[in-house]
């Protein structure tokens, strides 16, 4: 995981090349473009490699919900407007439900927390228990960007 302001996005080129291809992406649409101006819904960068979800959310309490884990894909989240909390769950859990697509749910209980918004991201690497989408006290809703990076072949 790795939570850190969108000006040092570059700092992290060189993990693998499709998130050398999703910093390039997003640099050169940054250059005459803002992050608001991505429509929502899918945008297509390199085919499965590389696609930007864009949703706007209705922000849940923390308390309950069970951390995400996917097995090919990183998750790059950016909150266009406003700020969403997350959880980074480090102990691994007891599967809920079924693993469907490229996501499973576990109920291990977050080790670290933090927020989105002004400026930020969070990238959660295949693997790693995360929950997205928590409400803060000035914050139930965002406009957000997932940027889907396929780091794995394997599901």
């Amino acid at each position: 995981m790795i939570c850190d302001t969108l000006e040092h996005l570059n700092r992290y080129r060189g993990f693998h090349e499709n998130l050398d291809t999703a910093i390039d992406y997003l640099t050169a649409y940054c250059v005459g473009h803002t992050l608001a101006d991505l429509p929502l819904g899918r945008t297509e960068v390199d085919g499965e490699n590389i696609f930007i979800n864009v949703m706007e959310a209705d922000l849940k309490p923390g308390e309950g919900a069970n951390p995400e884990y996917h097995r090919r894909y990183a998750d790059l989240q950016i909150d266009i407007t406003g700020g969403e909390g997350w959880g980074y769950a480090t102990a691994p859990g007891e599967e809920v439900g079924t693993f469907t697509g490229d996501i499973g749910f576990q109920n291990s209980p977050d080790a670290v927390t933090g927020s989105l918004g002004e400026g930020r991201f969070v990238l959660f690497f295949p693997g790693e228990l995360h929950k997205p989408g928590v409400a803060r006290p000035e914050c139930t809703k965002v406009r957000k960007a997932v940027v889907k990076i396929r780091m794995e072949d394997k599901a």
